[in-house]
């Protein structure tokens, strides 16, 4: 009886790690298409007018600021959802090992 709900809590942490997973690549794509659209009205402003005299806010570099903060939104996503676990680290690494083997296995 105990050890059904300690799978069964370890099935629903998985899932949920799986769902926070799946959300932050849905951020990851929204941001690379947000960003590239950006970029493209970026370029059509700038050769409709030659010179950009307002600065780097003014007509159209403020766009700037969408990637910039959406960036830094999607680092902090990285973080929670990753959390230190640093995609070169000794646990991970040892993670990765032990899944490949047990796919060898089977």
């Amino acid at each position: 009886m105990e050890r059904d709900y300690f799978e069964e809590e370890r099935f629903l942490q998985a899932q949920k790690r799986i769902k926070n997973i799946k959300g932050f690549y849905t951020h990851l794509l929204i941001y690379l298409i947000v960003s590239v659209i950006w970029m493209l009205i970026l370029v059509n402003l700038n050769e409709v007018s030659n010179s950009m005299q307002y600065g780097f806010w003014g007509k159209g570099y403020g766009l700037f600021s969408t990637a910039i903060f959406g960036g830094i939104g999607l680092i902090i996503h990285w973080f929670v959802v990753f959390g230190k676990e640093f995609i070169f680290s000794k646990k991970r690494e040892e993670r990765k090992l032990n899944e490949f083997i047990e796919k060898d296995k089977q």
